[in-house]
């Protein structure tokens, strides 16, 4: 598929994947439209509507005249909030999802993306698409797990009833990048070690005993992997990660090594989860695909430091409202 000129929603697309995907949309001359809940300015030739998708009404707008939709918008935040707020953040998932997909028919949308997640899977050492309804997702991920799959169910019934529109499913590892939540109440890890070695929190305590693995995937590649996918009109579940595995205890040197001039002593608190042991993405079929990963971690981390090393001098409050003023 050709995106030039085609009509093109994004959800959630002043977020961490969503910016990059509007940079890469723009590139292909696609007609743009982003919905989220903030007043993010992307452009002058972007079309921004603020709207709460909780409302069947505003999806509705939402679609309105599309060719494509890309659905990022979900709620994002650390597994402990996950554990502590299930409800928060299960319910909007659904609606969201339930309420874009069916406005996506009725307004006939030809092409379709949902944003599904790593989160649907039981633990395994290598996390295959077809092994997701086999077994139930991890305890450590239970109720947003259980959300994104409902939300996959969605995809899969109207890809069965309906034959006028694509829908594709994507399934991100572990994202980071640039745009990314920093709050190190309830970001992940990356971002949250990078605002509290920046903060110059020392010693630096960390959950768990560093050996868990994950695998993690730079924003812009994953906003590839999402065009890739609507391109190629795939319509069956897809992982989008690199297919490697870090432990957390490589991940935070890398991040030591990136602040040379930080002397930081680590404290790995062991009475602290962990999460699940072992958590890579088998990338076999976006392969077949023709979709290789570009940022490599260390590359990926550097710059998502220095934009937010940027941000923080700046002081823009979309990033650094939650930074503790000395």
């Amino acid at each position: 598929m050709n995106l030039k000129n085609k009509k093109i929603l994004i959800t959630g697309g002043t977020g961490m994947i969503g910016q990059q995907l509007v940079k890469l949309l723009l590139k292909e001359k696609a007609l743009l439209r982003v919905v989220s809940l903030d007043n993010l300015k992307l452009g002058e030739n972007i079309q921004h509507l603020k709207l709460d998708l909780r409302h069947f009404s505003n999806c509705i707008k939402s679609c309105k005249g599309m060719d494509v939709v890309f659905h990022l918008a979900g709620i994002k935040g650390s597994p402990k909030m996950a554990l502590e707020k299930p409800a928060s953040f299960m319910v909007p998932t659904i609606q969201f999802s339930f309420n874009m997909l069916e406005a996506a028919r009725q307004c006939g949308v030809k092409n379709y993306l949902f944003t599904s997640s790593v989160g649907v899977y039981s633990p395994k050492p290598v996390l295959k698409e077809d092994d997701v309804w086999r077994s139930f997702p991890s305890k450590n991920d239970w109720h947003a797990g259980w959300a994104k799959r409902l939300c996959e169910l969605q995809v899969d019934a109207f890809n069965k009833e309906y034959k006028n529109m694509k829908i594709s499913i994507v399934r991100p590892a572990n994202v980071y990048g640039p745009y990314d939540n920093f709050d190190p109440k309830n970001a992940m890890v990356i971002p949250s070690l990078i605002n509290r070695i920046v903060r110059g929190e020392n010693p630096l305590k960390i959950w768990g005993d560093g050996k868990a693995v994950r695998d993690f995937i730079f924003s812009r590649d994953v906003a590839r992997g999402m065009i890739l996918a609507i391109k190629k009109e795939i319509t069956y579940p897809i992982n989008l990660g690199s297919g490697k595995g870090n432990t957390i205890k490589e991940l935070v040197n890398y991040l030591i090594n990136l602040f040379p001039q930080k002397k930081i002593q680590l404290i790995w608190d062991k009475s602290k989860p962990s999460g699940d042991s072992r958590r890579i993405l088998s990338m076999k079929k976006m392969h077949k695909h023709g979709f290789k990963q570009k940022v490599i971690l260390k590359k990926g981390l550097k710059e998502t430091i220095d934009w937010y090393l940027l941000n923080y001098k700046k002081k823009d409050k979309r990033y650094n409202s939650f930074i503790e003023k000395k």
